[in-house]
C-alpha cells in the first residue's frame, strides 16, 4: 500500500456480560491497513492484545515506506511509524477526528479504517451473527475483497473472485 495509508486495530467477538465496553478478554484482535480511496489488508493477529512489535512486522509487509502514515494516539504505532515518509497521528481521546496539517496540507484521519471496522462488524452481525475466531481470517478475506472491489460491478467482482480459485481444489473434510 502507498500514499495516504491509515493503519487502526479493533476486537471482534462477542460481548461478555458484566464485563463493560472496554473488555477484550473474549474477543480476537483485528488490525486493518486501509489505503486512502483504494485498498484494504487486514490481519486476524494471533495474540489477544496488539503490541508494537506485531504491528511493526505487518506495517513493514504490506506497506511501502514512501507511505505518509495516519493513526490514532496509540503507542503502538510511535516506534513503526518512524520508518515511513511522515506518520501523523489523530487524538480521539480530545475528540480529534480528522485535522488538516498546516504545513504539509495533508488531511489527517483515520475515518476510513474506523469506517471500515464499522461496516464489517454491522456486515458479521447482520449476516453470519457468530464468528468463530478459528475462521475470522476467512471473513476478514472475505470483506478485505469486497472492499477492494466495490468500484467493481457485481460481474466484475464475482469474475475477479473466480480467477483467484482458479487451478485451486476445494476439499470438505469427513464429518465423523
Amino acid at each position: 500500500l502507498d500514499g495516504e495509508v491509515e493503519a487502526d486495530e479493533t476486537y471482534i467477538g462477542g460481548k461478555a456480560r458484566g464485563k463493560g465496553r472496554g473488555y477484550v478478554g473474549n474477543k480476537t484482535a483485528v488490525v486493518s491497513l486501509v489505503e486512502r480511496d483504494g485498498r484494504v489488508r487486514s490481519k486476524v493477529m494471533p495474540e489477544k492484545h496488539v503490541s508494537g512489535a506485531s504491528v511493526g512486522e505487518i506495517l513493514k509487509e504490506h506497506v511501502a515506506p514512501t507511505a505518509h502514515l495516519n493513526t490514532d494516539e496509540s503507542p503502538i504505532y510511535t516506534e513503526s511509524g518512524k520508518k515511513f515518509a511522515s506518520h501523523e497521528t489523530v487524538c480521539h481521546k480530545k475528540e480529534e477526528y480528522v485535522r488538516n496539517d498546516t504545513v504539509t496540507g495533508r488531511v489527517v484521519t483515520t475515518n476510513a479504517a474506523e469506517g471500515y471496522f464499522g461496516n464489517s462488524k454491522r456486515s458479521l452481525d447482520g449476516t453470519h451473527h457468530h464468528v468463530s475466531g478459528k475462521y475470522l481470517p476467512l471473513y476478514m478475506a472475505e470483506l478485505d475483497h469486497k472492499y477492494n472491489t466495490r468500484k467493481d460491478t457485481d460481474g466484475e467482482r464475482t469474475v475477479a473472485g473466480l480467477t483467484k480459485a482458479d487451478g485451486k481444489r476445494l476439499t470438505l473434510k469427513s464429518m465423523k
